[in-house]
């Protein structure tokens, strides 16, 4: 399609422009000291020794070693020096820059402000001039310092930062990498003296960091999002990427309107997506006086919670649906949120259901129906405050149960993951430098388990450190090697490194799974660093089959990330990991067309960069919100939440319990999933034990149910709803859906959508 789609004017111009101009890259990370400098460096390396002509201008080392060590050999140009408030400041010497002509400029602190008379006022014009005359750069900047992120780090935070960019800097890269560092990392950095700040600075408190790097990876998760959504409209595919989520509120100019919007909004923090709100009205009849003052009561709410706002026409009440939907897949919506019928089963065949009409049409949105606690209760849906538990009377005695528990945390060894979107980003290179870096600090650190995949690079990072022998397990006669975990138990180093967390181990190893061998590890009291990618992320496995086609057979629960004491990202932009393949960095140049015409699609590896952001952007939340901090940038779910995933077929089952954990994980809840059916057989107990099992994994509580006929689920269901408390129930988009609506009314009530037969029409990511 994009082969033989004409090109407009303007394209063609922007175009033949970009011949002549520089590329731009820009290196963010949270704060100083994210080694932004450090990656940008041994870039600049990488770069020179492709034969690219590279200098670099106005780099400040603040002679951290392990940065000063990557300035190496690369040629300087003299930056212009000068003193503010007694603090030397450089300026790029553009005359010398100019008169040198390298292809590439390596330059610190994008944010920078000029001397006075110098020819621009700032680094940024300063750069926009070398980029004119086709000097491509590679910058850093930390996130507070692009003026959108600096007001919200100012309202978080409280701290006060000096010069930044406009918001929209980012928009002129032509690459924007992330480089994450956990703030146990600054901390330590901080302690060995490698930053020259106070430690007493707010910038550097635990949770501003949190709030900082937050911060981070949602600025460029939502800057990766735009470059998906441009390639998904290049392409020609329409619907929701199944990356991030975009969320529709249908409403109306009355009393309760405020509350679907307010609903609306909480749904949207939690899950981190853009809010439309909409209402449908007819143009031509003049609103009422009181309709009048809910529309402007209601406008000034929208805006307030900087929603998108939008008056839709309503020809017919049964034209309502079609309006909706068409409007919903405009607008990339994956969630339809409105209120339950209040219908009458005479009005419904009358005047025709709503409801039913968007089931009808939705095909790959949710549709969420806000619990009708009015008429069920007789109170208004407002979230309540929930008191936190303070912490018990520090002089109460512990019992025996939990000085054990207390004494168990105390022995275990600390646990941190590498995470990445895909293979190749440097996950196990990064662990093997931080490996050494150990080493040289004198602690004991060991290779438990490594998996180069014959990549020189990383082979090249193992340094020191000594590999440990596999243990050799015979299956089938054939000889297979795992890692040796009883070995490395009784060897008993202070740290092991372990890739590939969700490896599955040969039959008959004592554990089936390669990070249940790291939970051993860590009850010996010894540490461990390993790797994991964001696709093998139990929770995630059906939003990875949605953006790639493939369904990822290996799994870790959700649980190992949140039992981690650190989890870092290692995020690199895919046109970067796509040459990576070319060059036979990832996989033998044999399988890089294959790869690249499959899982490493450009649209697949946006996508799944995306999916890897907010997944860490959400832990990184849940941290700061265990810290009982008010400055999480989703704020607070205000109201206690039981959720019930409700199963009648085996074939959507799994995807409806991950489903119904990701919810419960993000609201704080307790969670129940309730398998019912009209008759049990062996084979339906072999696929029920599947499903407990998975439910059991990922913390949940598992219940069957038996029913005389089909035509009694419904009924079953929300007797089992009211049973556990269910505020919220989760369901599939079955026959059983219109019968079960009526009879649980006061509960919040989603209806999965069927991905999978949309995915058939070809609308995947590519």
């Amino acid at each position: 399609m994009e082969g033989f789609k004409r090109k407009t004017p303007e394209e063609i111009l922007l175009s033949i422009s970009k011949l002549h101009r520089g590329s731009l890259k820009i290196y963010i990370g949270a704060v100083s000291g994210s080694g932004k400098t450090y990656h940008m460096l041994r870039e600049g390396h990488n770069l020179k020794q492709q034969g690219i002509d590279v200098v670099i201008c106005a780099v400040s080392t603040l002679q951290r070693p392990e940065t000063v060590e990557q300035l190496g050999d690369l040629e300087r140009v003299p930056s212009i020096h000068w003193s503010k408030d007694g603090r030397e400041q450089k300026d790029l010497n553009l005359d010398a820059l100019i008169e040198r002509n390298p292809e590439v400029v390596l330059v610190d602190g994008l944010a920078h402000c000029n001397r006075e008379g110098a020819r621009f006022p700032s680094r940024l014009e300063d750069i926009k001039f070398l980029l004119a005359h086709d000097i491509s750069v590679i910058t850093t900047v930390n996130v507070y310092e692009l003026e959108e992120a600096m007001e919200v780090a100012h309202k978080l935070t409280g701290i006060e930062v000096g010069p930044c960019v406009p918001s929209d800097t980012l928009e002129l890269a032509d690459e924007v990498r992330l480089i994450d560092a956990t703030p146990e990392t600054i901390l330590n950095r901080l302690e060995e003296g490698h930053l020259r700040v106070s430690r007493d600075s707010a910038l550097f408190q635990r949770g501003n960091l949190g709030v900082l790097r937050e911060l981070a990876l949602r600025l460029v998760a939502e800057d990766v999002n735009d470059s998906l959504e441009a390639h998904r409209e290049e392409m020609g595919y329409m619907g929701p990427s199944g990356a991030t989520e975009r969320i529709l509120v249908t409403t109306q100019y009355h009393w309760n309107g405020s509350i679907y919007v307010r609903r609306g909004q909480q749904i949207a923090k939690r899950l981190n997506g853009d809010l439309h709100v909409v209402t449908l009205r007819k143009f031509n009849k003049p609103l009422t006086k009181e309709a009048t003052a809910f529309r402007k009561s209601m406008m000034k709410l929208v805006h307030k919670i900087g929603a998108k706002f939008e008056e839709l026409p309503l020809r017919s009440r049964r034209s309502i649906p079609r309006t909706l939907v068409d409007y919903a897949v405009a607008h990339k919506v994956t969630r339809l949120v409105l209120g339950h019928s209040k219908q009458t089963k005479w009005q419904t065949l009358l005047q025709g259901s709503v409801i039913n009409g968007l089931l009808k049409r939705t095909r790959n949105i949710d549709v969420f129906l806000v619990a009708d606690r009015a008429s069920h209760e007789g109170e208004r849906i407002l979230p309540a405050h929930i008191h936190t538990q303070k912490e018990a009377y520090k002089y109460k005695r512990l019992s025996k149960q939990e000085v054990e528990e207390k004494i168990g945390e105390i022995k275990r060894g600390r646990f941190k993951v590498y995470i990445g979107a895909a293979p190749g980003v440097g996950k196990t290179y990064t662990m093997l430098r931080e490996g050494n870096d150990l080493l040289r600090k004198g602690i004991d650190v060991k290779v438990g388990l490594l998996e180069t995949h014959g990549r020189k690079e990383t082979i090249a990072q193992i340094g020191d450190l000594a590999v440990l022998p596999r243990e050799e397990i015979r299956y089938q006669g054939v000889k297979l090697e795992e890692m040796d975990t009883a070995a490395i138990i009784e060897l008993r180093p202070e740290v092991v490194l372990v890739d590939e967390l969700a490896h599955s181990n040969v039959p008959g190893s004592k554990h089936k799974k390669r990070y249940e061998d790291v939970l051993e590890i860590l009850e010996a009291g010894i540490s461990v660093i390993a790797t994991m990618n964001v696709q093998h992320l139990e929770s995630l496995n059906d939003a990875v089959e949605q953006i790639t086609g493939i369904r990822v057979r290996e799994t870790v629960p959700d649980s190992i990330l949140r039992t981690a004491d650190e989890v870092q990202l290692i995020d690199v932009a895919p046109q970067a990991l796509q040459l990576r393949m070319r060059e036979g960095k990832i996989y033998a140049m044999v399988k890089v067309d294959q790869a690249l015409n499959n899982f490493f699609k450009t649209g697949n590896l946006i996508a799944l960069r995306e999916l890897a952001l907010r997944e860490i952007a959400d832990d990184v939340d849940e941290r700061l919100e265990s810290m009982e901090r008010k400055s999480s940038l989703r704020g607070p779910w205000r109201r206690k939440e039981v959720i019930c995933v409700c199963i009648t077929e085996i074939s959507h089952a799994d995807r409806l319990i991950r489903r119904g954990f990701r919810i419960a994980h993000r609201l704080k809840a307790a969670w129940h999933v309730t398998f019912i059916a009209p008759r049990r057989s062996e084979e339906l107990e072999r696929q029920m034990e599947a499903i407990e099992k998975l439910t059991q994994r990922l913390g949940g509580e598992f219940s069957f149910g038996e029913v005389a006929g089909s035509k009694q689920i419904p009924h079953a269901f929300a007797a089992v709803a009211n049973r556990v408390g269910a505020t919220q129930i989760i369901v599939w988009k079955d026959a059983a859906v219109k019968q079960l609506l009526p009879l649980t009314s006061h509960m919040d009530v989603l209806i999965v959508a069927d991905y999978e037969s949309w995915q058939t029409s070809g609308n995947r990511v590519k």
